[in-house]
Order: C-alpha cells, then structure tokens, then sequence
C-alpha cells in the first residue's frame, strides 16, 4: 500500500511540472496567435491557414491534456495521502535520518582513529628499525673487533695490544657505534693461572656480586676496596676498557650472576648475547651487555659447543645505555606528532622489563613493534602511544550534523510540497470547473450574440427592405428625403450592432480573417465614393477628401478586403467627425517605400498639404514601429503602411494614452456632440494586429492627426485559381482603351494635390505632365512638340488668375495644329458638378471632388466624344447586373418570418426573378425535389420544426440518392428533365452574422451565404458565382 501512494506521490510531481510546462506553453501561444503578436518568420512562413491549423492542433492537445488530468485525478489524484498515514512516514523519515546521522558520526570517527592508528604505526615502526639498524651496526664493529683482538692479541708473541692502545682505538671508533657507551675486553683464566696472571697485570681480581648486591654511585666508586674474586674454576677479569668504561678493568665477569650466564651463553653459541637490563656500575641507569666470545684462529665454522668452549680465549663485550641512547634517537627523529615510547624486554612474557620510557599515557591507542638485537634468546619491543589525548571529530560530528539538517529540510519541503501538491490539485480542479463554466459562459455568449443579432437585424431587414421597396414608388420631394433619412437611421443601427458583434468577437478570440483576391485600389474608390457625400455635408468648397495609391503597390492583393474596407471607413469616419474645415488624405505606400524614399515624407508645414492647412507630421506616426514589421523578409509578402490624414481637432495630450481603449473617446461631451461607441479604433488595432502590422498615431490639438498602420497581404496575380476572386465595383476600375495615347496637363500649384490628380488621371491611361503655374502650362502647350489633349485646371488656379482672363482660352484657340485641348475644372463644390462652364470661346467641363477614376472616366468620355457617353452610375450598376442575371430565372425562398419573406421576395422580383415562396423547410424540400424548374433557393437558417441547416442536409441526400441511381441505371434520365446531375444553388439567408454559423452553412451542403439586411452588391457578389 506505501509503495502505490509514492507511486501517486511521484505522479502528482511530474504531473505538476507537467500542467505547468503547458501552462506556460499555452500563455506564449495565445499570445501570438490569438493576440497577433507575433510577428516572426515563423508566422508568415505558416500563413494564416497555418495558424488555424496550429491552434486546433494546440485545442485538441489541450484537450487530450485536459482528459488525462481528468482521469488521474479521478483515480489517483483524488485519493489523498491520510494524514495519518503521512505523520508516520515523516516521522519515520525523521528517525531514520538521526540513525543514518549516528551511523556516519560513528563511521567518520572509526576512520579518523584509523588514520591515527595508521600514522602511530608509521611513526612506531620507523623509530624501532632505526633503533634496530644502529644497534646492528654497532653490534657488528664489536663483533669485528673481537676478530681484531683474537689476531693481533692472542695470535701475536709478544701482545700487539694493551690497555692504552685498546682505549685509544675504541675511542677514535666510537663513531661507528653510535648506541655503544663503552667496550671492555675480558680474558679466559683457569684457576691455575690465576696466581701468574695477576703478578702479569699488577692487580688482584675483583668480584662482581657485590656491586650487583650493593649499588654504588659513581662519585663513591673505588675499585682497590672490592673483594677478589672467590675461587673458582675459570675467570674472565676485565684486562682492556675503553676509558669511558676504565673502572671495569680487573672485575671478574664470572663472578656476576646476569654476566655469567651471558657469557657462558656466548661462548657456546658463537653469537652475541645480551644481558636483561640492569644497573650499570658507577652509573646506575638501565643497560644491556652485548658479549661475543673470542676464539682461537683455527675454530672451525661448524665447530660444536664444546669446540668453542674450548676454543675461547677471551669475551668482548659493549655496554649499550638503553635509556640515554633512545633518547638521543628519539630525539634525531622529532615529529609533529608527539609519541611516548617505551622499549622492553620480553623474554619472560609474563614480567616484562622496562628498558626505557613510561607508561603513563592519555591515548588508549598503543602500537608494539618488534625490536631484534640479533639475540635469538632474547626478546625486545618497542611500544609507542601519543603523548595528547586524540582532537575531538570535527569532520564527522559537522557532516553527521549536516546530513541530518539536510535530511530535515527535504523532510519539511516534502511535508509542504505535498501539502501545496494537494492545495494545488484542489486549486486546479476548481480551474476545471471554473473552466468549463466558462466555456460554458462563452457558449451562451455566443448563442446569446448570435440569437440577439438574429432577432434585431431580422426586423431591421423588414424595415430597410420595405423602406428600400418604398423608395422605387412615387413620392414627393419631402416623402423622399424622409423614406432616406429613415433607411439611412436604420443602417447606423445595423452598423452599431455589427460593431458591437465585431468586439464581442475580438474578446472570445473568434474573430477570424478570410484570404481572396481583391483589386486595393477598387476598395478605396468605394471608400472614396461612401464618404464624398459626408465630406460635402461639411460646407461647399471647405472639407477637401482624396486618396492616393503609389504606382509600386500591386493591382491585386490577396487577403481578407472586408476587414481592410472596415479599418478605412473607421479611420476615415473618425477623420470625417472631427473634421470642419481641410482636407483628409489616404495615402498607400509600401513599407520599402517609406524607409528607402523621403518623397513620401509629409511636412507639417502647409506649403506642401492637399488644402494649404498644417497637418501633424505623419513620420512620428510610424515611429514607434519595429523594425521586424517594417521589413518583411519574404518576396511574395507585401507590407503595405497606410495613412489617414486630416485637419480635424486633433487629439489632447492627456488623451493620447487611451486612444484604442474599447468604448473610450476622448472626453464625454464627445459622445454628445458627434456620436459613437468608442469601439472602432479598438477594433481597428485588432485586426491591424490579425494581419500582423502595426498601428500608430500623431496627433497635434488645433491642427489635426495622422493614423498610420502596416499590413500584410500576398501578391494576387489573374492567373491565379487558388482563391476565389471578389469582384468588387468592377467597371469602375476597367481602363477605358480609348484614352491610352492622350496627354494631359494639369496646371496646380500644390504638389501633394497634384500628385493625387496625377494618380487618378494616370489610372485611365492617360500620360500626366504637371505644372505649378498657367503661364508655364501655356508655353508648355504652345511647344507643339506632344499633342495635348486635355487641360485640366485646379479650381485654386481658376480663381486667383483665370476667372476673368481670356488670355489663357485665346492662346488655346490660336493653337496652329490639330483640335485644341479640352478644357476641365476640378472643383471641390458638388453644385457644379457635371456643369459647363461658357467663357464665350471655349466650353470648361467642370469635374467636382474627390476624384474617382469611374467619374473621371465619364466626364472625360462625355467631353471628349469618346466611348460610352451614358455610363451609369455605381448604384445604377450593380442593379443592371443583377438585371442580366436574374431575369427569368426561377426562385425560391423560404423564411418563416413574412415580413423578410415579402422584403426577399420583392427584391427578387426587383431584378426580373421568378419568386415562389415558402414557410418551412419541409415545403422547400417538397418543392426541391427533382425533377424541378428552380435555378437557385434563398433559405432562412433558423425556423421552426425544421431549421434550413437539417433541410439543406436532406435535400443533398435526396439529390445525391437520385444522381447515383441515375449513374447506375436505375432511374431514367428522360423522367428527370434529361439532368443527370442535380445539384441546386442553396444560399443562407439569415441575421445571425457568427463565423461559425457561415462555418455550419458550408458544412452542411450550402453553396454561399447572404447576410440579412442585404442589398444589390452582396446579392450581386453570390448570385453572380451561379448565374453567369
């Protein structure tokens, strides 16, 4: 059972480094997915199909993360670790590391007095083999001159030897026996000898018992007053000494106890034999006799024992100083380590004698080295023990000490790391829970935004629908303009709640951008066409709008054009409110444009604006940019940097910082006087941030501010057949081919203006020259070297020098060659628009702002007698499309609602359409089944019994059944109207605008979806993929 719960133990680690692992993973990925931050290579290299596909494959790891918690926590994390249970293996563990700790002390102390055991027998066995090697080599000089005495003493007559010339020699060779304090040599007498042996030498041998028996000291030594020797056998007095030891000359050896024996021994055995310690005479320290026997010259080698007894002549013997010659050792070798030592005689095992040294130590430790003299009869040690007591383990008491606090502390941080494991398990399936009531919360949200944006714009396609159907009737002036203001009221509400849908959108991060070709230029025309009408509303001749576009930017792009349309008209609205007097100005450039080029740098200074007033410098704008979404290092990507201009009231200082801020504006008479949520630049940043760019500002109060943002698209080309193209406002963007080849001079004297006019003028193919003053566009036009064929006049030039001169219309009529030039004004006042102007010789055609290229065009086809005269207008367009594709065709719609059903259908109707209405699903696939007339069905998604989704399901089933039995023969193609393959064009047809409804359409069969309320474009942009 232990074993499992530190197996869930070890689990809930790893599972909590784990959770934070993905945590951590799962915070960098949403921010740069989600948020758009990121801006890497990475990113642009994936796409924005790549990034969709990397965040479901991170939903559903997360996911299979979320299960595999869910599992472990059910069957393993919920079973906590009792507290009971626990006490007892941390106390446990407690108890086990004290006696881990005991055990280490005791095993570091056992080493440490290892250690110095092992530096005591170092120490002990070094000093006992010094010991040993001297008393060797003094040993071996005593034995080499008892050789010396046995040739030059008894082998010579008469003697070579005596007395002095053995003191002298033993004193000059004391050298070579370092432990030796004296050398006597005692000559064999029998008994009969002894009488001439002592008239020989002049003296009386002495006996030795008595000293040995009554000790005296040295100072009252007197050798005349010792006893003779008693009879005996044989003698060995002492007959040469070295001077040292003089005083032992005449002593009989025999006649002591300890000598005797040692000398008896020595003779039969031919080797050195030592004495046990005893007093020396006249010293009275402890000391040790070796004696060597000395033979005659002709003893043979393996002579027995009573050969060599007979064989002796005499005992050489050395007196060894036990004590003071350890000492003098003891004191050649000096050591850190402080030893006491002691030297014994151990012959007899059971009473050893103490040669040196005492036995008073503190150390218990004690090593014994074996010590041989070279005496096989003898035994001698040499014991050593410390002087100081042994130093207290430092080493293992602060390791033992140490392991146990180490052992206390991972105790204490797993006693906490399991309790902070179970707060956190808590803590985390609290997420869980909180998790999914979240996404539960999210859920609802959704289907809340959804289900309100179905119900609000459901009515308000009824009202705009009716109100437009009401506009084709006759009605008087009043009438009109109040069926207008209506429709147009009624629009800024669906505006509003699109708005509002769009932030909800950004919050839950469902906001998702689409990827199709579209001409940029075309967009902005009809940005340009929305907001002309406002900008006049602002006063005749005040409020200047244009849009210029570089040659360097592509004709087409591929990305998603509803989103870009939605930045512009935010932008531009904001302009448009806040403006009363100036100009606006989009200008689009690429990036590389902008860093490489100053030609598109914008002075604040009004010399060089579109209207003469000062505007803030749009280069601070951009200056907060990174330089990673500046320049993008991939060819096929193109960075476009955008700016809105305007000469409007510019943002205050303490504002600044809360520009983009979701439903905050600048202060709150701003809401009352010109309207708004606060929301747009907020959405605005967001889907700046989605197509990985920037957006900036510079504002200055009084004179007016400059939004600038960057984004990223890829290079559309017509050849392309991997997205579908969106045709966008088509004819107002065709070059019309009959004006390739024209000139035209514009004479204006402020070049930004002049360069918008040249852009617009070029887009028809038509060769611009520019000119700042009318008397140099005359001459330029008098040269004759190129034709011109249209002169086109800045209303700022007409005023100031051409309203009442003629001169300039003369010279244009003098012109010797071809037709003269085509004279236009272009006027910032809409009144004149479309108007001729007489000067009595020429006819001026007036073109008002902002110039668009499809207004443009027909002013020029009608002035100039070319091409089609009677070009309709952008509403009158799409109407005669729509026209050309529906007329005759065969309709169905289905919606439970009437009112939509009655809008739908008149629209239908409108353009030429067959209409046959339905109010359930179950009718519409009554209706549809094959074989059937109807080219295409408009279906609601949301009615009762059965939703457009379940219908649209069975209508495909039913059609793929019938097409499959038709393949394999079943059925006859003459019975289905000679159509082998049925597949009828299903449009959604509803208010609910969440992506994941137009996901849900194309999922279950649908071909496009049409959003409620829709008007002549949107219907013209899904019927046209069907029809043409």
């Amino acid at each position: 059972m232990s074993l499992l719960h530190v197996f869930g133990f070890g689990l809930k680690v790893g599972h909590l480094l784990w959770m934070l692992y993905c945590w951590v993973a799962s915070m960098i990925s949403v921010n740069w997915f989600i948020n758009g931050e990121f801006k890497g290579a990475e990113a642009v290299l994936l796409g924005h199909s790549g990034s969709k596909m990397w965040l479901k494959c991170w939903d559903k790891f997360s996911n299979y993360s979320f299960n595999i918690h869910h599992q472990y926590y059910q069957y393993v994390g919920s079973k906590r670790i009792s507290k009971t249970w626990w006490r007892k293996l941390l106390f446990s563990w407690i108890i086990g590391w004290i006696l881990a700790s005991i055990s280490i002390f005791y095993y570091m102390s056992f080493q440490a007095t290892e250690k110095r055991m092992e530096t005591l027998t170092s120490i002990c066995d070094e000093r006992a083999r010094m010991l040993q090697d001297q008393f060797n080599v003094s040993m071996n000089h005593i034995q080499a001159i008892s050789i010396l005495i046995s040739t030059f003493h008894h082998g010579k007559t008469p003697s070579a030897i005596d007395q002095r010339t053995f003191a002298r020699y033993t004193e000059r060779t004391a050298f070579e026996r370092p432990l030796t304090s004296g050398v006597a040599y005692a000559v064999r007498v029998l008994h009969s000898e002894r009488e001439q042996f002592e008239k020989q030498q002049g003296w009386t041998i002495k006996r030795m018992d008595t000293l040995e028996q009554n000790p005296v000291h040295k100072d009252d030594y007197n050798p005349d007053l010792l006893e003779p020797s008693p009879i005996q056998e044989e003698y060995a007095p002492v007959v040469f000494a070295q001077d040292i030891i003089s005083h032992v000359v005449s002593i009989d050896m025999l006649s002591g106890q300890e000598d005797s024996k040692n000398v008896l021994c020595a003779r039969k055995s031919g080797k050195g034999v030592l004495t046990a310690p005893f007093r020396l005479l006249k010293t009275n320290r402890l000391g040790v006799i070796l004696t060597f026997a000395v033979y005659k010259r002709d003893l043979p080698l393996n002579a027995t024992p009573t050969e060599r007894i007979q064989a002796t002549d005499g005992y050489l013997g050395g007196v060894f100083d036990i004590e003071s010659l350890v000492e003098k050792l003891l004191q050649q070798l000096a050591s850190k380590q402080t030893i006491l030592v002691n030297v014994l005689d151990t012959t007899n095992q059971s009473y050893p004698i103490s040669m040196y040294g005492s036995n008073a130590s503190n150390d218990g430790l004690e090593h014994v080295s074996l010590l041989n003299f070279g005496d096989p009869f003898r035994k001698h040690e040499m014991r050593c023990r410390f002087k100081q007591k042994p130093p207290w383990p430092w080493l293992g008491i602060t390791t033992s000490i140490g392991i146990l606090v180490i052992a206390l502390l991972v105790g204490h941080i797993f006693h906490a790391t399991v309790n902070r494991i179970a707060k956190v398990e808590d803590d985390c399936h609290k997420m869980m829970e909180l998790k999914k009531q979240a996404e539960a919360a999210d859920v609802a949200k959704s289907q809340f935004l959804a289900t309100v944006s179905h119900e609000i714009r459901t009515p308000m396609n009824g009202v705009l629908g009716m109100l437009h159907m009401l506009m084709d009737t006759d009605l008087d002036v009043t009438q009109l303009d109040y069926v207008r203001t209506a429709q147009a009221s009624g629009k800024a509400l669906v505006a509003l709640i699109n708005e509002v849908l769009d932030q909800a959108k950004i919050e839950s991060g469902k906001l998702e951008l689409e990827e199709v070709q579209f001409d940029l230029r075309a967009i902005l025309d009809d940005v340009l066409s929305l907001f002309s009408g406002k900008s006049q509303d602002k006063g005749v001749e005040v409020v200047q709008l244009a849009v210029y576009i570089s040659d360097q930017v592509p004709q087409m792009l591929i990305g998603d054009p509803g989103r870009f349309r939605q930045i512009i008209i935010n932008l531009m609205g904001n302009s448009i409110k806040f403006t009363e007097k100036g100009h606006f100005l989009v200008t689009v450039h690429l990036v590389e444009e902008v860093i490489d080029s100053i030609e598109v740098e914008t002075e604040s200074s009004s010399e060089n604006t579109l209207s003469g007033f000062p505007v803030a410098d749009r280069r601070q704008s951009w200056k907060g940019f990174s330089q990673e979404g500046l320049i993008h290092p991939f060819s096929h990507s193109i960075n476009l940097i955008v700016s809105v201009e305007d000469t409007g009231e510019g943002i205050p200082l303490e504002a600044q910082s809360r520009v983009f801020t979701p439903f905050m504006q600048v202060g709150p008479s701003i809401s009352r006087t010109h309207g708004g949520t606060g929301i747009g630049l907020s959405i605005s940043k967001c889907l700046v941030n989605l197509m990985k760019g920037e957006i900036s500002f510079a504002s200055i109060p009084k004179i007016g501010s400059t939004f600038t943002f960057t984004a990223i698209f890829t290079s559309g080309s017509s050849s392309s057949k991997k997205y579908k193209s969106q045709q966008i406002n088509k004819m107002s963007n065709s070059v019309s081919s009959e004006f390739y080849g024209m000139r035209a001079l514009v004479m204006d004297p402020r070049p930004v203006r002049a360069k918008v006019s040249k852009y617009q003028i070029r887009r028809l193919g038509i060769h611009v020259e520019v000119v700042s003053k009318w008397k140099q566009g005359l001459s330029s036009i008098c040269r004759g070297s190129n034709a011109i064929n249209m002169v086109i006049v800045e209303q700022e030039v007409w005023d100031k020098y051409l309203n009442n001169s003629t001169l300039f219309f003369d010279t244009l009529e003098k012109i010797d060659y071809g037709t003269p030039p085509k004279v236009f004004l272009l006027s910032n006042s809409i009144s004149s628009s479309g108007a001729n102007i007489s000067t009595g010789v020429c006819n001026m055609t007036v073109i008002p702002k902002p110039l668009r290229s499809s207004m443009l065009a027909a002013a020029l086809q009608r002035t100039m007698g070319v091409g089609n005269k009677g070009n309709p207008c952008n509403g009158q367009l799409n109407s005669l499309s729509l026209r050309n594709l529906l007329l005759g065709r065969k309709i169905l719609i289905v919606d439970d609602n009437n009112v939509n059903l009655k809008v739908a259908a008149g629209a239908m109707k409108k353009y030429g359409a067959d209409v046959v209405s339905a109010t359930r699903g179950i009718k519409a696939i009554e209706l549809l089944t094959p074989p059937h007339q109807f080219d295409a069905c408009f279906m609601d998604i949301q009615m009762p019994e059965m939703d457009g989704f379940e219908a649209t399901r069975r209508i495909r089933d039913m059609e793929h059944n019938i097409n499959n039995r038709i393949h394999h023969g079943e059925l006859s193609v003459e019975a289905y109207n000679n159509v082998s393959n049925w597949h009828v064009s299903i449009l959604a047809m509803t208010a609910d605008v969440i992506q994941a409804t137009r996901e849900e359409c194309l999922w279950c069969g649908m071909d496009g979806y049409v959003s409620k309320p829709f008007e002549a474009e949107q219907l013209y942009l899904e019927v046209s993929r069907f029809f043409q």
